[in-house]
């Protein structure tokens, strides 16, 4: 989709932000897929509404793109805009045990930020890519933590209200890779209270995480993390892998060699590609297994 109302376009440097016309999602998210629209760099805050005021009064649609980690996004022309935030400077405040990071902040440059100044807790979450925002959004975690237990406050635009809001923690639900926050909810920052920790041990913690997915993950390859949440009590890794699927493939979306819940691009897989892997090993795993796998990975499916 291409921004053409001239008085949308006059409007978007007063409210700080930048139009970037035809930009590729590809170059964008982790596993390179993705078709081609208007991309909105939104540098204020507080000009959020006024901007979302706008788009709706035209009928634009649009999507709130943060990482693009966790993500596979559709081919050619996308029929919506995508709007992201520019991470300011400084992206992280600290005060006493208290983080204030805003959602555009590099998760793992913020993890060993804090861990530099000896607050730790998030140590499983290094190496996670994407931005604190998505990390916020699926609740991220990994070898036994979650962000959730760290959040005390969210800032957050609530499209179904119009307005920007802030959230106590204890109003948020946190669960497995889910939260109560809306789908057109839009994570602006977040205050996290971190446990205080020397950070020779932190950094300890932080190689153990390091070794554990170099053995077990593809790095280095374009992927969107796991695929499949696990299923209550089992994991959807283990299910596909019992089944001989490390290696299947639908043009150059391929399930990983090294971990059967990582689907990777190796070459130039288009969203049709990978889209069709995931239904099929979706399928045979509930054939021989009974259970229905649920996405991890979020589809903005054109």
């Amino acid at each position: 989709m291409r921004v053409k109302d001239p008085r949308i376009v006059a409007a978007l440097p007063e409210l700080g932000v930048e139009l970037r016309p035809g930009t590729s999602l590809a170059e964008l998210t982790s596993l390179g897929i993705g078709g081609t629209t208007d991309l909105l760099r939104i540098t204020k805050h507080d000009a959020i509404p006024e901007l979302l005021n706008l788009l709706d009064s035209e009928a634009v649609p649009y999507k709130f793109l943060g990482g693009g980690s966790n993500l596979l996004v559709g081919d050619h022309e996308l029929p919506w805009l995508v709007l992201q935030l520019v991470s300011p400077d400084p992206d992280i405040v600290l005060e006493g045990r208290f983080a204030q990071v805003d959602a555009a902040a590099d998760l793992g440059r913020t993890v060993t930020f804090c861990a530099k100044n000896d607050l730790g807790g998030m140590e499983g979450l290094i190496g996670v890519p994407g931005t604190v925002g998505g990390a916020l959004r699926m609740n991220a975690g990994a070898y036994g933590m979650q962000i959730g237990s760290y959040v005390r406050q969210v800032k957050l635009y609530r499209a179904a209200r119009r307005r920007l809001e802030t959230l106590e923690g204890d109003q948020i639900s946190f669960e497995y890779r889910h939260t109560s926050f809306a789908p057109d909810d839009m994570m602006l920052a977040v205050k996290l209270e971190l446990p205080s920790k020397p950070y020779r041990e932190i950094i300890k913690g932080i190689r153990i995480c390091n070794e554990k997915r170099r053995a077990s993950q593809p790095l280095g390859q374009k992927s969107a993390g796991c695929i499949f949440k696990n299923p209550p009590g089992a994991s959807a890794g283990r299910m596909i892998d019992e089944l001989g699927l490390k290696g299947l493939h639908v043009g150059d979306a391929r399930v990983s060699d090294r971990h059967a819940n990582f689907f990777v691009n190796a070459g130039k897989a288009s969203a049709k590609d990978m889209l069709t892997l995931i239904a099929d090993v979706r399928e045979r795993v509930q054939k021989s297994f009974g259970v229905i796998l649920d996405h991890e990975v979020v589809v903005w499916n054109a």
